[in-house]
């Protein structure tokens, strides 16, 4: 009989191996191509999240900033919006949290970049507020996000969505999404 720590770990992968079918190739697929189109052309790649997300975007930078591009032709152009801790810190202290984002994107997003967001709820203001900025210069816009709820799935071009509102296996799926992003790149690009 198993353990009950058995009994949870044996549920917990079951219920994650049943959400990674329900995330969309052709979605995917569709992002990948935008991150190609970004780099050919010279632009620059965004991504922002709080907490697990910001972890997740932070190594979505240093996946695609070396992995993507170290001894490649086409190089690959990203920064994190979560990796200045300065710089978020000061705009949180001085204009509220909510701006942490949107005001670094405001230095330098224009038409043809490419914004990553991750909100495991769908509804953090500071990426939502980042994500309508983008979306008003021309900046193409992906989210990673719940697709049970949530603002920015509908707010986004792009929503990359796994049907769970459980935090972690949402940030599992969170990491599979960005792994299978950058290895179209390291692997096959």
């Amino acid at each position: 009989m198993p353990s009950q720590d058995e009994a949870f770990a044996r549920n917990y992968l079951s219920e994650l191996g049943g959400l990674i079918p329900k995330l969309d190739p052709a979605k995917i697929g569709q992002a990948i191509g935008w991150m190609r189109e970004t780099r050919d052309a010279g632009g620059m790649i965004y991504i922002c999240g709080n907490g697990g997300s910001a972890s997740i975007a932070s190594q979505m930078v240093v996946d695609i900033v070396k992995g993507a591009s170290l001894r490649k032709k086409a190089r690959f152009k990203m920064i994190g919006l979560t990796d200045s801790i300065a710089t978020i810190t000061a705009y949180a202290n001085d204009e509220g949290y909510e701006t942490v984002f949107v005001e670094q994107l405001k230095n330098f997003a224009r038409k043809g970049d490419l914004l990553i967001a991750i909100s495991g709820s769908g509804n953090s203001p500071n990426v939502l507020r980042a994500v309508e900025y983008a979306n008003e210069v021309g900046t193409r816009t992906i989210g990673l996000t719940t697709g049970e709820g949530g603002k920015l799935k509908d707010l986004v071009n792009l929503g990359l969505t796994a049907p769970s509102r459980h935090m972690g296996r949402l940030e599992d799926c969170f990491f599979i999404l960005t792994h299978v992003l950058c290895y179209a790149f390291m692997e096959a690009d």
